[in-house]
């Protein structure tokens, strides 16, 4: 029942496809044709560019047909950039690839679509005929006449031989049989070019991919510094702030103390004074260690290296560099074993973990893995907190093109995989 509905949908966007294709065919022609001839005056080159920017309109219709017959989900193109002012819009108009492509498509269409329709009839609507041809032949009783005059009860004729028989009635009706069966076959190989040419033509290319790549992560990228400034706002004016306030106070108040010449009282004030001044400066030192690590001066092995010492499960480390990253990724991959061994202490039974990192051609690859037991995913950005988790670890290396793989089934072992380019 399922191909049968399949086959169904498949016959329905030829039917629908080929006047498509016609009006479709005329609507580039007449773009072309008229906005060329014009193009001498004011009115050719605003026509032009009117009909490559309507293209993008047919190339949306043939995508919604594809997708509600054939089940074929290609993504929109990325959309127009339009320009300010008249001679913006006719450079807009035509400067636009994905416009022009859905032009080319619109010509390609209909040889196409002409050809699925012609399987349609021949290897799917004619053998209906055939296979029907003993009945046609047994009630209905056509007669036709040969070369000489004479007649013969048949439908079908080929010169002068004719299925008049039910032997020839019956080897025609099996020739309807066997191109019934492959009709499906041929009809899906047609619509399976038509397919490649909507992907190709009519969806985004690799670089509208790169380039909506590069807005995630500049935004990304973007979302991380307003959230990391937003912190050290945050750490600045609930923490050290404060305690350098009230450190102020007391030194006030010990100064005043002195001066009325209360020695035990203005010791006591300035002892304490003496360690908030020590819990600020360890403070600030903290908050510039999350800023940046200073251990990553010396290196990234080193920085690792000091790093895994300090876990509460034991960690084994490997790291094998031909080069030395550039610091913003350094940076990355700090901060993604230091959440990630984090993550291993908190949130697994974990008895050991490994940290290894080597290079793969321009690539860095970091692999950290532990025998708890399993069950790691990467939650949905809408319940992850900002920058937060898993998601704030996919999220840090898409900044630098790199991506993340998690491999965590339940039971264990976790395996999470990191790749960054070695200079972004």
């Amino acid at each position: 029942m399922t191909r049968l509905r399949q086959l169904r949908n498949q016959v329905a966007y030829v039917l629908v496809g080929l006047p498509l294709a016609v009006v479709g065919l005329a609507y580039a022609g007449l773009t072309v044709v008229v906005g060329g001839m014009l193009s001498l005056t004011l009115l050719g080159l605003p026509l032009l560019s009117s009909g490559v920017l309507g293209a993008r309109g047919w190339g949306r219709l043939h995508r919604a047909l594809a997708g509600a017959t054939l089940g074929l989900r290609v993504a929109n193109p990325r959309p127009v950039r339009r320009r300010p002012g008249p001679v913006g819009y006719v450079r807009t108009g035509l400067g636009d690839a994905t416009g022009w492509r859905a032009m080319a498509y619109l010509v390609v269409k209909l040889p196409v679509a002409l050809l699925a329709a012609a399987v349609v009839a021949v290897f799917l609507c004619y053998p209906v005929f055939l296979l029907s041809h003993p009945l046609w032949w047994r009630f209905v009783r056509p007669v036709n006449t040969d070369s000489l005059g004479r007649p013969h009860r048949a439908a079908l004729q080929l010169g002068d031989f004719f299925f008049d028989t039910w032997p020839r009635s019956f080897l025609l009706a099996g020739i309807g049989a066997g191109l019934l069966l492959a009709g499906p076959w041929l009809l899906r190989a047609v619509l399976f070019l038509d397919a490649l040419l909507i992907r190709g033509l009519l969806g985004p290319t690799s670089l509208d991919d790169r380039v909506d790549n590069l807005e995630r992560t500049r935004a990304l990228a973007v979302d991380d510094a307003a959230a990391l400034l937003r912190r050290i706002e945050r750490d600045l004016h609930d923490g050290t702030q404060a305690q350098l306030v009230a450190l102020a106070m007391k030194l006030g108040m010990a100064k005043e103390k002195l001066a009325d010449g209360a020695g035990p009282e203005a010791r006591a004030l300035v002892e304490t004074a003496h360690r908030d001044a020590k819990t600020a400066i360890t403070d600030l030192r903290d908050l510039a260690r999350g800023i940046h690590p200073p251990m990553l001066d010396n290196g990234l092995e080193a920085a690792l290296a000091t790093l895994v010492a300090r876990g509460a499960v034991p960690v084994g480390l490997r790291v094998a560099l031909t080069e030395r990253p550039s610091p913003a990724v350094e940076t990355i991959v700090y901060y993604c074993v230091a959440e990630l061994l984090t993550n291993v202490v908190k949130h697994s039974t974990a008895r050991r973990a490994s940290v290894e990192v080597h290079h793969d051609g321009g690539l860095l690859r970091v692999r950290v893995s532990d025998d708890g037991g399993g069950g790691a995913r990467i939650r949905s950005a809408a319940h992850a907190l900002p920058g937060g988790g898993l998601v704030g670890l996919r999220d840090r290396a898409r900044t630098v093109d790199g991506t993340m793989r998690i491999d965590s089934p339940p039971g264990g072992p976790t395996v999470v995989t990191v790749e960054l380019p070695v200079r972004p």
